[in-house]
């Protein structure tokens, strides 16, 4: 019997970056069922979720794949409301694509949101390292920085997109080699398996994936 697992991307499905990671990570007996924040909107609509000044920055792929950023004021309702449709489904398990940090939602079902997986997996592992972190964006380093500031005894943030240009990873990754970093933690779902191994070969440490981790505790969900 298949088992079914709900994903909500804060962008637009099907995240064809993503999800085929996230299904070889969970089996072939697993149907996954996407549905995105900003389904159905034209990039005119899109545009007006876009952050201002003191907004909570959040980085997306379209189908396109052009990337874009919006503001977690104006996802959170559509990412709730794309949700609760995968449970009234009868979906048992949804996992959100994107480490963002939401408030809690409202929902009659398992919802695996993976900035607390990945943030406590982290704490776990970096005690008194030095951490790095990679965000997509500069506008998130602030943000980053707040959020990771209490794991392991330092915290070098920088960006570098996993949707644009791979120098920007390369050199981040440079930074990070270049500070010592001994733990790396990739903070957005956008990265992939080979980014993670680009970061790994490097710095020279060990590098948690978001996606990585995330699929890895669907598949214990799952079973």
């Amino acid at each position: 019997m298949k088992k079914v697992l709900g994903t909500v991307t804060i962008g637009q499905a099907p995240r064809e970056d993503l999800v085929p990671e996230l299904a070889a990570i969970l089996g072939r007996d697993t149907e996954i069922k996407e549905a995105g924040a900003l389904d159905g909107l034209t990039k005119e609509e899109i545009a007006r979720l876009a952050p201002e000044p003191g907004d909570y920055v959040l980085v997306t792929r379209l189908q396109d794949g052009s990337a874009v950023k919006v503001a977690e004021k104006h996802i959170y309702p559509r990412l709730q409301a794309k949700t609760a449709e995968l449970f009234r489904q009868g979906i048992p398990v949804v996992a959100l694509l994107c480490t963002g940090e939401f408030p809690r939602f409202a929902g009659a079902g398992l919802l695996v949101r993976p900035q607390p997986v990945l943030y406590n997996v982290t704490a776990a592992l970096a005690a008194d390292l030095r951490l790095g972190v990679l965000i997509p964006a500069p506008d998130q380093i602030a943000q980053a920085a707040t959020r990771w500031r209490a794991v392991g005894r330092a915290q070098i943030v920088r960006a570098a997109s996993p949707y644009g240009d791979p120098r920007e990873l390369e050199e981040a990754a440079g930074d990070l080699a270049a500070a010592g970093v001994e733990l790396t933690v990739m903070d957005c779902m956008g990265y992939t398996l080979a980014m993670q191994e680009k970061v790994r070969r490097l710095t020279g440490a060990p590098v948690v994936l978001a996606r990585g981790i995330v699929a890895r505790v669907l598949r214990e969900i799952l079973g």
